[in-house]
């Protein structure tokens, strides 16, 4: 380790203590470098949570759902972490400031944490950060992570598919089903939850998504589980005991199928690769900023060509 400042505070996180992890995933939102070796420490200690990705359009509920679920799991003594992704901007506070009001009521509670973060410009892409401030919280004692997302598209797939379990939540009426189906997260998704059940249209919803999860079941016919498809409402409360029993049986079909194993090992090998791409990434623009206007300029002059001025600049990164 650094300092002996920096391993106190990986020691006061393993035992718990809140402000640690606070300044833990502070550091790892800068960037400090002494998030790496205090990363390095914890990290033989974490593996053992239950890690849930909540995504889905922006208004559809998922804030409201999350507090309901994270009631229930406070009921049974299991503390809970909370990540808030924004993929928009970490100045935007639109995102941010939604979901703290709607978790507040969970916000003096010792044991659960929760944490918003921006995810432009991370090292590591979307998942970057998040992916470290979960390991943070585990190492902290929490049982349960949950990572929600703001939207639908690559970045949201990215982050709920670093959780064991993924929970698709679609709103009545608005075709989130369709764009969800566009953008690739139905493929990713493990539970179908359609939130505003007293809508009207929240059955038609339901049969809708259904007829389109028996079509890629037909096209992988070895595929085992079947996601289920719960009705829910986050003002009541209504379906979330159904939808955490929904969860515990995923948890349980993966440990039995060996498939938890498997999906977490392939989740780790993205992470890892994600994350040296970014290295590599972030290093030669830094090259190509500061050190080579004259190979750049060669290019603009057409004396050598983009490509081959691409693998002089990676070959010497």
């Amino acid at each position: 380790m650094g300092s002996a400042g920096e391993e106190g505070l990986a020691g006061r996180l393993l035992s718990g203590d809140r402000r640690a992890l606070a300044r833990v995933i502070s550091k790892i939102e800068r960037e400090d470098p002494a998030a790496k070796e205090i990363i390095s420490e914890i990290y033989p200690h974490t593996g053992r949570a239950v890690t849930i990705g909540f995504t889905g359009p922006p208004g559809v509920g998922k804030s409201s759902i999350i507090a309901r679920l994270i009631k229930l799991y406070r009921a049974e003594g299991k503390k809970v972490g909370v990540i808030s992704v924004d993929p928009s901007s970490p100045f935007s506070k639109g995102a941010i400031l939604g979901d703290r009001i709607r978790l507040s009521e969970h916000f003096l509670d010792p044991g659960v944490f929760i944490r918003s973060m921006g995810s432009r410009g991370h090292l590591g892409g979307l998942a970057g950060g998040s992916r470290l401030a979960a390991l943070a919280m585990e190492a902290c004692g929490m049982d349960v992570i949950i990572y929600e997302t703001v939207g639908v598209g690559q970045g949201e797939v990215e982050v709920a598919s670093a959780a064991d379990t993924v929970v698709l939540a679609l709103q009545p009426g608005a075709g989130d089903a369709v764009q969800a189906l566009k953008a690739g997260v139905m493929e990713i998704a493990d539970i179908f939850c359609i939130n505003k059940a007293d809508h009207p249209q929240a059955r038609n919803t339901r049969v809708e998504v259904r007829q389109m999860l028996e079509i890629g079941h037909e096209l992988d016919p070895e595929k085992k589980w079947f996601p289920p498809i719960i009705l829910t409402r986050g003002d009541t409360g209504e379906g979330v005991e159904e939808l955490k029993e929904a969860i515990a049986k995923h948890r349980a079909y993966l440990e039995e199928s060996s498939q938890l194993e498997e999906r977490r090992r392939a989740a780790l090998k993205d992470f890892v690769v994600s994350w040296a791409t970014a290295r590599l990434e972030r290093e030669m623009r830094e090259r190509l900023r500061y050190e080579d206007e004259e190979l750049l300029e060669m290019v603009y002059n057409r004396k050598l060509d983009p490509i081959s001025a691409s693998e002089r600049i990676y070959r010497s990164v």
